[in-house]
């Protein structure tokens, strides 16, 4: 992911240099870390650079969602090379494990045959209540009961020998946005990614967040006023929830609503880039409903940016952004500044790439609460 010497590790990790290139012998032994040449305009001997060794670890992530799959393999530099999507409904508990097995199957034997005993593990992405939220997001009861209490992930590790890791999706885009996107320049953020739902992952320290029961940043949930859109389902009470006024299943209903065939991804894509007066109506139900769950959530954890991203064309992430930027300088309290707004850089397979982040991260980084278990 870049290029260090090792007295620029020492001082990272405030490690002497001598027991810095210790460590760094160790790795290069197997085969972890390489070297890339040396660096030189500095005073001294040039130093020799390394970098994480490309052919020294893989790993495969699967998003699951309820309108897609998404499945690539990443090397231990963190670079994709095989990346796959299949747009369709929610399946059954099953036919998902099954369509899951296949995709993994496929990927591990795109590693070099040479390198295929490197492969550290597969890290599934997925909502952890997939069965909920039948009103808000149009799913059959039926499917949805049958995915109650199904183990997908447990199911999973029983079919395949090397480890399995389960992450909430929105958390999964967080961890993206932490090792190849905007976690380059910042420590402290919320990812909002705009989906099938609306999920979220928080960064603070440089760290990515989990929370108690693994929901953290579930901005999805937070309650808003109802939509004045007519597609809107009524809500239950006096508010609904974000979920059903910002995600891409509320555009959709609407479009359907107003008259527009939105069948597949491809109808979909293609009426965005029409822009029929319905998706400006969405646009702008959309901002208003997130202005106050983004202004709260800057306030109450003093963030450097909130991340927006999703399953939506740029330039219509771009517009939300700006939109919601208007509102946010208008909402925002006295002695307070509007946060700071930037789209995201890891693009629409962003759950599935942290998905497959997690095994390399979780097998090799020197996080204090990986190294001693917690």
């Amino acid at each position: 992911m870049g290029e260090a010497s090792k007295a620029d590790l020492a001082r990272q990790a405030g490690l002497t240099q001598n027991t810095a290139g210790q460590i760094v012998r160790k790795l290069a032994q197997q085969q972890l870390v390489c070297t890339v040449g040396k660096r030189t305009g500095a005073r001294g001997q040039p130093a020799t650079m390394l970098r994480l060794a490309p052919e020294g670890a893989y790993a495969i992530g699967i998003k699951l969602g309820r309108r897609s799959l998404d499945a690539l393999l990443i090397d231990f530099s963190g670079r994709i090379l095989q990346s796959r999507r299949h747009e369709h409904a929610l399946p059954p508990p099953e036919t998902a494990l099954r369509l899951v097995h296949e995709e993994i199957t496929g990927l591990r034997a795109a590693i070099p045959p040479r390198a295929r005993g490197r492969l550290v593990g597969a890290g599934l992405a997925m909502p952890y209540n997939i069965g909920s939220w039948r009103r808000e997001l149009d799913l059959s009861e039926d499917l949805c009961l049958a995915w109650n209490g199904f183990d997908l992930a447990g199911q999973l590790q029983r079919m395949l020998d090397v480890p399995v890791m389960v992450e909430n999706d929105g958390t999964a885009v967080g961890i993206a946005e932490l090792f190849t996107g905007v976690g380059r320049e910042l420590d402290d953020f919320l990812c909002v990614f705009i989906g099938t739902a609306i999920g979220g992952g928080l960064v603070l320290g440089g760290e990515y967040r989990r929370g108690a029961a693994g929901n953290a940043a579930d901005i999805g949930l937070v309650p808003v006023p109802p939509s004045r859109l007519h597609s809107a389902p009524k809500p239950t009470g006096a508010s609904d929830i974000l979920l059903t006024r910002a995600s891409v299943s509320s555009l959709i209903r609407h479009l359907v609503h107003s008259g527009l065939r939105i069948g597949s991804r491809a109808e979909l894509e293609q009426a965005l880039a029409i822009r029929p007066p319905p998706v400006e109506d969405w646009l702008a139900d959309c901002a208003d409903a997130l202005v106050q769950p983004l202004l709260a959530t800057a306030c109450m954890l003093d963030l450097q940016a909130i991340v927006i991203g999703g399953d939506l064309p740029d330039d219509l992430v771009a517009e939300l952004i700006g939109r919601l930027r208007h509102l946010l300088v208008q909402a925002v309290p006295e002695a307070r500044e509007p946060p700071v707004l930037v789209p995201g850089t890891v693009g629409r397979n962003a759950a599935a790439l942290g998905a497959a982040i997690l095994p390399l991260h979780l097998s090799y980084s020197p996080a204090r609460q990986i190294l001693f278990g917690n």
